[in-house]
């Protein structure tokens, strides 16, 4: 049974709960530990339809009291849900100095990247321009996409590489198809040796079956990769409500396991911890 959620957000971004909300949650759920990982604010330009950068970045010191404070709280009951605290950092192209100073802001005890923008489009915000692309197209976006997530996974500024395969969630299909051929395994497979080079984990995420690409994050393809490569997991919900935290943690376990992954990373102040699940 999968005890962590290493991906959780709040109210002070897009989510819907306090970290005291989220946190109670995770107790209910039987969770053991849960890593707080608020966005990081972007920089203008990169931009979504609703933006949350103003806000976020208004309550961004209040959400590191509370994630501390319940940090804190939780240590004093060694048999009640701990908390770690980390925030989710956008990988984007050609910002590598607002990254480092976001990745050295507070005292984090892990950092989790992901990429959501392909130049300044966030690819995630809505699905007509997929609709619009032809098949063409989307596979140059998913070239573009795994290109960038190698480029943030060998920077060295994270732990954990979040959704891997966020880029199929409007078109998954397509997606599919353009796994099958040599060229996007080859790509993965570069992008999962510098993955494991840089001692990082891939996250293996349920937020996918809320999504339109209804599918676990990352594809079956990428998860035999990955454990051909004997690489570390972090278990993740990317709940953004209480509802969502553990969301089919079974069902992660199960695929995890189907696909020969069993070693599982905990995180301390940016040192990785392995352990079987």
């Amino acid at each position: 049974m999968i005890k962590t959620d290493m991906h959780l957000h709040t109210c002070y971004s897009h989510g819907k709960n306090t970290p005291f909300e989220m946190h109670a949650a995770a107790e209910k759920a039987g969770l053991g530990i849960i890593g707080f990982t608020e966005h990081s604010p972007r920089p203008a330009g990169f931009d979504y339809t609703h933006e949350y950068r103003e806000k976020l970045s208004a309550h961004l010191d209040t959400y590191v009291r509370e994630v501390l404070n319940l940090k804190n709280s939780a240590r004093k009951s060694p048999h009640g849900c701990q908390v770690l605290f980390g925030m989710e950092i956008d990988w984007l192209e050609g910002e590598e100095d607002f990254i480092r100073q976001a990745c050295s802001a507070y005292d984090f005890d892990y950092l989790i990247g992901s990429v959501h923008f392909l130049h300044h489009w966030g690819f995630d915000d809505g699905n007509q321009p997929w609709l619009d692309a032809t098949s063409q197209e989307c596979e140059k976006y998913y070239e573009d996409y795994f290109l960038a997530w190698h480029g943030m996974l060998a920077s060295g500024f994270f732990q954990v590489a979040a959704h891997p395969d966020l880029i199929k969630i409007h078109s998954v299909h397509t997606f599919q198809k353009w796994l099958e051929k040599p060229r996007a395994l080859e790509l993965i497979h570069v992008c999962l040796t510098t993955l494991r080079d840089s001692g990082m984990a891939m996250e293996v995420s349920s937020a996918g079956l809320r999504k339109p690409c209804a599918e676990i994050y990352p594809a079956p393809q990428i998860m035999k990769m990955a454990a051909s490569l004997d690489l570390p997991v972090s278990f993740a919900s990317d709940a953004h409500c209480v509802n969502d935290v553990g969301h089919a943690f079974p069902e992660l376990a199960r695929y995890a396991h189907a696909h020969g992954l069993d070693k599982i990373a905990l995180f301390d102040h940016g040192t990785i911890f392995i352990q079987s699940f």
